[in-house]
């Protein structure tokens, strides 16, 4: 199972999306935990985990 950023599923750079379709999980359910988490932890270290891995994921191949 190999971490990529969506090309399909995106909102913003396709982070969660493409982790929705690695782990077979829904992307809804996903974003609203993602959420719920940036909120209740004073919104910077969940925000500077998405900035990281915007950089670091690569985009998926064949979309």
């Amino acid at each position: 199972m190999k971490l990529t950023r969506s090309r399909k599923n995106r909102m913003l750079a396709g982070v969660i999306g493409g982790m929705a379709e690695s782990f077979g999980m829904s992307a809804a359910l996903l974003r609203i935990l993602f959420v719920i988490l940036t909120f209740s932890t004073a919104f910077f270290p969940m925000a500077m985990i998405y900035l990281v891995l915007v950089f670091v994921l690569p985009n998926r191949e064949g979309y």
